[in-house]
């Protein structure tokens, strides 16, 4: 969809207002005031100022650049979804140009989250950022990312593909005046620096933070302390009894486990403060699947994918068509990496899901002195390395945080960052710390023929893990979970581990030992972040928590379809049924027959024994089982919201699994009231409240029950300034639900590929536009046809002049120097 020109006029007034709303101090940074305001007369010169942000309705890129750097002209041709189509007759322009092209589109962007995985946000924004900048630091995030350009420098053909990128990116930034620099830089009055591969590592960093970042040793830790062996185990298991693994070959692993010598329990038992860094998103996750010939109306592969993750503009993704002499490929990329993360060439789709895995273990270090220059390990003082990071403020001093590597990582907690941990020390192991491939295994993956040549591409793809789904033009469909698992005895990791011995050193499963599966019987592969094999893989498989209900309801879906067609995928990724509710509202309505109900609580019941378990936009019944849950769900864990130490909150699954099997469970019971509650009390006290509210929201405005209004579903903008973001959609879904759309997290790229011989057909959408700037049609145009649960249809043509409805075709030449 494109915005009318009576749209564009508003767009204009709407800028207007935001410039006022500027001069009032209203805008707002990570959720806190910017410090210092941007000087007013420089933002709001009418030359140079953020007025030049407004494009004309027909504004579209040059018809021909001259660039340094260039060694041919390179064709790129923008078509009616401003997806640029870039020809280059040589890789080193091909990615020379991507690197141009993004920029121009997503600059500060790019920029603004290579500063967030770099801990340089205080530089832009003051000190409102130092928590968040010392955390990054102090997780290795820089560390990571030089580790990964080493790496990426050991490889010709990688280095080359980097460089250029880089020198792609330069090129914009050096075309750059007052004028024409992006908002953001404006708003906040800085300026854009050099990109450098280290930014484009920095950007994999980021994202594998945001993948395998996730934990929860040091909580467990005090869970078991708290709770003792047996309930502990009841409440945390390792793999729930829902089953539906992404791979399920039952005594079929045809190879021989490499099995680890015994060793003594080394686990630390302390109880360890509360104030724990903050995990990723537990929702950050995706689903992925591909229906082979034999279950499809056209007897061709096909294959969807849509990875979830937190919901912003400029979006995540950037949709680009990279050709060359040996590569054809289109999808999504990240703004500030070369080549395409999830896609498709002639031959081959795949799309990817997060695999779950315990990738982050904590050691307990001790120093032999305060200035902890020295540790003990394996019985003799070791030396430690000292970092001094030095983190810029704007308008202020640098403060400098002393860090300490160890054999394992980086102490992330002490007495430094929290000076209430009574020296307790704590070492940070993470995959993404180690030497990784992923951008020589994305660089393959691209051009990919096969079956084959794929399993080589992910052979490089170390970290973060992911689940790797695979459709081919031959008909080959495949899965492989891929990913550096460590090797671990049961329950290795799962708590903190002694940091004095080297006993619980990492080594690693083969890498074709990793679970995987070709063309399995039922004709179809899928993956929804849940475990990732059945109970016959060898190998101990932990995770802080895996999804229970998307995963069950793709794969019911289809198996019980017959006949797969293109719309049969576009529908069940905008599928609501919520599986989660069908499971538990039978019986949390049965808890209910012995109370005598009141107007308000018997209008409750109806909504919910009357629901079709559909979280779709207008269902009310959504509503009412969403605040239930909200208001039941810890009430039931009261001990672990209101104890004074950290513990790990039971998964949805476990938490109905209780309600149904063990309801007098020991932990059901308030410890602050002197009833013995067990599930059926709860189950009525948190109806009656939930009734009560509902009744009250539905005095003010009915409308507000129905569900999305009551979800309230958004897409913010990077710096929350919320004028530049789009709020109040209109769109079903919860986090349980294949449309996995909650507040302002969901599907965050949305594509299906039918691999057919004569030429792929392919679909994709994401929440957001092509352009990063504000001002722009094409800022959030998708928006709206991805409420709609529509798509786009994407051209993956071999020579620029097949591109249909191109907007503006332009060549970059060479410069002469």
């Amino acid at each position: 969809m494109i915005h009318s020109a009576s749209n564009y006029d508003c767009m204009k007034f709407f800028k207007f207002i935001v410039s006022l709303a500027i001069t009032v101090g209203l805008f707002y940074a990570l959720n806190t005031k910017i410090d210092p305001a941007p000087p007013l007369g420089k933002f709001l010169n009418p030359t140079t100022g953020f007025w030049q942000q407004a494009e004309p309705q027909d504004m579209l890129p040059g018809e021909s650049l001259d660039l340094e750097g260039l060694n041919e002209p390179v064709d790129v041709v923008y078509d009616e979804h401003l997806i640029p189509h870039i020809y280059a007759k040589n890789n080193h322009d091909l990615y020379y140009a991507q690197g141009y092209i993004t920029a121009t589109n997503r600059l500060w962007q790019m920029e603004f989250q290579t500063h967030a995985a770099a801990g340089r946000i205080s530089e832009i924004i003051g000190n409102q950022a130092m928590d968040f900048d010392r955390t990054a630091r102090r997780k290795g995030m820089v560390f990571a990312a030089e580790i990964a350009v080493k790496e990426m420098m050991k490889n010709e053909i990688i280095k080359e593909e980097v460089e250029a990128y880089a020198d792609g990116v330069n090129a914009y930034i050096n075309s750059l005046t007052d004028a024409n620099l992006p908002l953001e830089y404006k708003l906040l009055d800085y300026q854009p620096e050099a990109w450098t591969p280290l930014k484009s590592g920095l950007l994999l960093k980021y994202m594998a933070n945001n993948l395998n970042g996730r934990e929860r040793d040091l909580q467990n830790t005090n869970a078991l302390i708290i709770f003792g062996r047996e309930v502990f185990d009841i409440l945390y298991p390792d793999m729930e009894d829902s089953a539906d693994p992404v791979v399920e070959k039952p005594g079929q692993w045809d190879f021989e486990p490499v099995v680890l010598d015994s060793i003594n329990d080394n686990r630390i038992a302390e109880v360890i403060n509360r104030d724990l860094i903050e995990g990723p998103n537990p929702y950050n996750g995706s689903n992925n699947w591909a229906v082979d010939s034999s279950k499809t109306a056209s007897g061709n592969a096909i294959l969807s994918n849509d990875p979830h993750l937190g919901l912003n503009l400029p979006s995540l993704w950037y949709v680009a068509h990279l050709n060359s002499p040996d590569v054809n490929v289109l999808g999504g990329t990240l703004p500030g990496a070369p080549n395409v993360v999830i896609g498709y060439n002639d031959s081959i789709a795949w799309g990817v899901t997060n695999a779950k895995r315990d990738l982050v273990d904590w050691y307990k270090i001790q120093f032999k002195s305060d200035d902890k220059s020295e540790y003990m390990l394996d019985d003799e003082w070791v030396k430690s390395e000292m970092k001094i990071e030095e983190i810029k403020i704007r308008g202020e001093e640098s403060f400098y945080d002393t860090v300490y590597y160890t054999h394992f990582g980086p102490v992330m907690y002490d007495d430094k960052f929290h000076p209430d941990s009574e020296k307790k020390y704590y070492a940070f192991r993470w995959i993404t710390h180690d030497p990784s491939e992923e951008m020589r295994a994305l660089y393959e993956l691209n051009r990919a023929k096969n079956y084959d040549d794929y399993t080589e591409a992910l052979n490089y793809w170390l970290a973060p893990a992911q689940n790797f789904a695979f459709a081919s033009v031959k008909g080959d469909i495949a899965m492989r979970v891929q990913g550096k698992f460590p090797n671990k005895r049961y329950e290795e990791g799962k708590f903190l581990l002694d940091g004095t011995t080297t006993q619980h050193d990492w080594t690693f499963i083969p890498n074709e030992h990793n679970v995987m599966y070709r063309n399995p019987e039922r004709g179809f592969v899928s993956s929804a972040n849940q475990y990732p094999a059945d109970s016959t893989y060898p190998y101990y498989v932990y995770a802080s928590s895996y999804a229970n209900y998307r995963n069950r309801r793709i794969n019911n879906v289809l198996r019980e379809t017959e006949v797969v067609t293109i719309q049969t995928m576009m529908d069940l990724q905008n599928d609501y049924y919520n599986l989660k509710a069908a499971e538990s509202i039978p019986v949390f309505l049965t808890a209910l027959d012995s109370i005598e109900m009141n107007a308000t609580e018997r209008e409750a019941f109806n909504q919910l024994s009357g629901w079709d378990y559909m979280s779709n936009v207008t269902s009310v019944g959504a509503s009412y089982y969403e605040k239930w849950w909200k208001i039941l769900y810890p009430m039931i864990w009261d001990e672990m919201i209101n104890g004074e130490v950290a513990v790990p909150y039971p998964t949805t699954y476990t938490t109905i699994k209780l309600i149904k099997g063990n309801p007098d469970f020991e932990l059901f019971d308030i410890d602050t009231t002197a009833e013995k509650e067990d599930a059926e009390i709860l189950l009525i006290r948190s109806f009656r409240q939930m009734a009560e509210e509902m009744a009250d929201l539905a005095e003010n405005n009915r409308d507000e029950l129905e569900w999305s209004n009551f979800k309230d579903s958004y897409v913010r903008h990077l710096l929350r300034i919320e004028p530049f973001g789009r709020y109040n959609l209109s769109i079903g879904g919860n986090g349980e639900t294949v449309n996995a759309m909650k507040a302002n997290h969901g599907p965050s790229w949305r594509m299906i590929v039918e691999l057919d011989p004569s030429g792929p057909k392919a679909y994709g959408i994401y929440p957001g536009g092509q352009s990063g700037n504000p001002g722009s049609r094409y800022y959030d145009n998708y928006i709206d046809s991805w409420v709609e649960g529509e798509y786009m249809k994407l051209q993956l043509e071999n020579s620029s002049g097949e591109i249909k409805k191109p907007l503006v075709k332009q060549t970059l030449n060479p410069s002469e120097k």
